[in-house]
């Protein structure tokens, strides 16, 4: 048994030292595995883009289909990023593979994150993330070869929550999915697993301070996390943040991505909740997420009160925990294809 572990572990440690070796490569920036180097004829391929969302810069990645015609018409997803992430993570990963399967997806650094713009930077008000998902549909829906009328949504962690926000008044989007999805809200305001109930008060005065201080031209005050040392990592006894630490810090390290988001934000994000209004949600819904994952719990209360959904399914994936639905392969996979199913049941009114 001793063996069979080492074997893992050693498999994985090269897994993502080929990822890493790759990251620093790619033209591109792209940290996952399998990712575009170049584009070719006749393959799927990635095309770098900026567009102004409310007088800022965003900077976003468009994957089209292989033999892609921009004289055809190509359903279309946006798919927002995690809290932390950027596009070239694993939002980029979902995105290629849902272009392999004939869709024309975008994928885009949130405001005030990443490559974007915005000041201060790692603002990260709910607000502005679901802004940032009407942004990308505004853009896609006029790029070549989109047909407005099947357009689709997929939000993961953070993203998931801001998108299940986002769906419910922009009738747009004809379908949305979630992986893995977080939401931001009840878990800055109760604390992971609700472990912090007993401080909302002490922390919304924390954020009522910070925003003082800014207001007055003072310094920035954040909060998060910007790195972390092998020390501080073998001491995180939480699963999900450990998984998490070791996917944005070493595996699939990235310098736009970090866990900093300015103390104020705490102002807006404490007092939101993704499933508030989640009846106005009337198109098709599918949740997926990892059976072993920590934050499960959250997508289990939002899909039960999601009732005015033309057609709602939960998904799970056996064994998976969180962080593990970002990039390892056998169930990446399955989340592809269940995702591809949905799209094509209720996306596609040809076949791709």
């Amino acid at each position: 048994m001793k063996y069979i572990g080492l074997f893992i572990l050693m498999s994985m440690l090269s897994i993502h030292q080929s990822i890493r070796a790759q990251s620093e490569k790619n033209p591109f920036g792209l940290v996952y595995e399998g990712a575009i180097t170049e584009n070719v004829d006749g393959k799927v391929n990635i095309h770098p883009v900026t567009y102004k969302l409310n007088g800022i810069d965003i900077a976003a990645n468009v994957y089209t289909p292989a033999n892609y015609d921009r004289t055809n018409k190509y359903p279309a997803i946006t798919i927002a990023h995690p809290n932390g992430g950027i596009k070239e993570q694993t939002a980029g990963l979902y995105a290629q593979h849902l272009a392999e399967a004939g869709y024309i997806t975008i994928t885009a650094d949130a405001a005030y994150q990443g490559a974007s713009g915005g000041q201060p930077r790692h603002t990260d008000k709910p607000q502005f993330r679901t802004e940032d998902i009407r942004g990308m549909a505004d853009f896609i829906s006029q790029y070549p070869g989109v047909d407005r009328e099947r357009l689709g949504a997929l939000g993961i962690c953070g993203g998931g929550g801001y998108t299940l926000k986002a769906v419910q008044s922009d009738k747009r989007f004809k379908s949305v999915a979630t992986l893995s999805m977080f939401n931001t809200g009840i878990v800055r305001k109760n604390g992971f697993l609700n472990s912090q109930i007993s401080t909302i008060q002490e922390r919304l005065k924390q954020a009522s301070k910070a925003r003082a201080q800014e207001a007055g031209g003072g310094e920035i005050v954040y909060s998060g996390v910007d790195g972390i040392t092998d020390e501080e990592l073998a001491k995180v006894s939480t699963l999900f943040y450990r998984q998490g630490y070791e996917y944005y810090f070493r595996t699939h390290a990235h310098p736009n991505s970090t866990f900093l988001y300015t103390t104020s934000s705490l102002m807006d994000l404490m007092a939101w909740d993704a499933t508030d209004d989640i009846d106005l949600i009337d198109q098709p819904l599918l949740m997926i997420a990892g059976s072993n994952a920590q934050t499960l719990y959250l997508t289990m209360d939002a899909f039960p009160i999601a009732t005015n959904s033309k057609s709602k399914e939960l998904f799970l994936i056996e064994g998976a925990t969180h962080i593990e639905t970002y990039w390892k392969p056998e169930y990446v996979n399955q989340a592809v294809n269940k995702l591809v199913d949905f799209y094509q049941n209720h996306l596609s009114t040809t076949d791709l």
